[in-house]
């Protein structure tokens, strides 16, 4: 039993990481049929609604950024006291950026009109993500690396601007979990980023994308974790600044079948990407939202171009994001509710039954600490993240490494339960009262 003294320490330690601690939450506007009520919600300190289009702030005047929903409206579905940021970018999204900070003029500019649209809609920060500079974004293929390698030096200028024309509000990035991703942060420069930043909002997941050819996790405990200790051990991010990144989808990916494959894991993919760089159809993202857990209709026809679509012609797709990093929207490369992964041609077996059958029956690595689950049948490998794995992920690494913090994407694509949020939720109650 703990005495008295013991109990008021814990309780001012309990205090003290609730001031400090972070628990944010990216919103986008492609999920919002459900969102999570205040219970659900509860907790969640830091908003971030995504995305501005980098490129309206390249240009003088700014273009006008609208978002989906009003500062106000979105403040009232969270705590008081939450604050409301806006991503700028995202994966595919760099132009702009690169506008913006190849020189001190455009760099001053783009700053400003950042911070007047903070003004004007009532944002309480902006979370830049311009997640690749100095190349490995979308387009790497038709801007080579060698061609942006100034980014390296003018990403942190572009930084120093906008931190200094937006005051007192909040600055954050998001980062490469990958380290071949990580071409702007080195041991060199990273130190003058973070000083820069009052948070990192570290993807720990897209650990597999389209760009590899041997199945592995997509995020896991030790995945994450040599992730973690790149940011924190080589290139110096204090561990208060760092935000453990989550994910509320499962990514699959197709192994070839001419080498064999027992397990899913190790095994060779088909190509996963052409040459130019585009998405060969065979590897993609479910969230774990509503929609993709019910059933699909039984009704489906083949149309004259071999999509699959219902008879009263309304297509039927589950929410499935093509091997994005943070890439989402709509695409011509959906599958129909019955249709395998080959970009819509009608087959037996569609990928949405796919992907409950993988929910039902995934397998714990134990070693890895990552959940899989391969379909033979089919050669799709299925990983992601349960709530089981949430909280080994608090345990071995926020706690253990002293984070200050973590961060989702996003938070509609887990409507299917909230058992991922209710996680986090439960992670961060823990991680308060860690040590009492």
């Amino acid at each position: 039993m703990k005495s008295l003294s013991t109990s008021i320490l814990c309780l001012g330690f309990a205090v003290l990481h609730l001031a400090s601690a972070r628990y944010v939450m990216y919103i986008d506007q492609y999920h919002l049929t459900d969102l999570p009520n205040s219970n659900v919600a509860a907790g969640i300190d830091h908003v971030i609604i995504a995305f501005a289009n980098s490129s309206l702030f390249a240009t003088s005047p700014a273009g006008n950024y609208t978002p989906f929903e009003d500062t106000s409206t979105m403040r009232a579905r969270f705590p008081n006291g939450t604050k409301m940021m806006v991503a700028i970018g995202g994966w595919g999204d760099t132009a702009g950026f690169s506008a913006g900070a190849v020189g001190e003029a455009s760099r001053t500019s783009y700053a400003a009109n950042i911070a007047n649209m903070l003004d004007t809609l009532g944002f309480d920060g902006v979370d830049i993500d311009w997640e690749y500079p100095g190349g490995k974004g979308q387009g790497y293929r038709q801007i080579r690396n060698a061609n942006k390698t100034s980014e390296t030096g003018t990403f942190p200028l572009l930084l120093a601007a906008i931190k200094s024309a937006i005051g007192t509000k909040q600055l954050s990035i998001a980062v490469p979990g990958l380290e071949r991703g990580m071409i702007a942060y080195t041991a060199n420069q990273s130190q003058a980023i973070w000083q820069l930043v009052d948070f990192v909002n570290i993807m720990t997941y897209d650990l597999m994308n389209r760009r590899d050819n041997i199945t592995k996790h997509h995020t896991s405990v030790e995945g994450s974790l040599a992730t973690i200790s790149h940011y924190l051990y080589v290139l110096s991010l204090p561990p208060q600044k760092a935000n453990l990144g989550f994910e509320f989808y499962a990514k699959y990916f197709t192994t070839n079948p001419a080498y064999p494959c027992q397990t899913g894991l190790n095994c060779t993919t088909v190509l996963l990407e052409n040459k130019d760089g585009s998405d060969t159809g065979k590897s993609g993202a479910i969230a774990f939202e509503k929609a993709n857990y019910a059933a699909p209709p039984a009704n489906l026809t083949e149309s004259s171009n071999g999509t699959c679509r219902a008879s009263v012609s309304r297509y039927y797709t589950p929410r499935n994001y093509y091997n994005s990093s943070r890439f989402y929207g709509s695409t011509s490369d959906y599958h129909g509710a019955n249709c395998q992964s080959d970009h819509g041609f009608c087959n037996t077996t569609s990928a949405s039954s796919l992907f409950l059958t993988a929910m039902a029956n995934g397998t714990t690595d134990q070693v890895q600490g990552g959940q899989y689950y391969y379909n033979a049948s089919s050669s799709l490998f299925w990983t992601w993240d349960t709530p089981d794995l949430i909280d080994q992920k608090f345990t071995k690494i926020v706690k253990a490494r002293g984070l200050g913090g973590v961060m989702a994407w996003s938070a509609g694509e887990d409507s299917h339960d909230w058992s991922h949020i209710l996680a986090l939720q439960r992670g961060m109650a823990s991680n308060m009262s860690a040590g009492c």
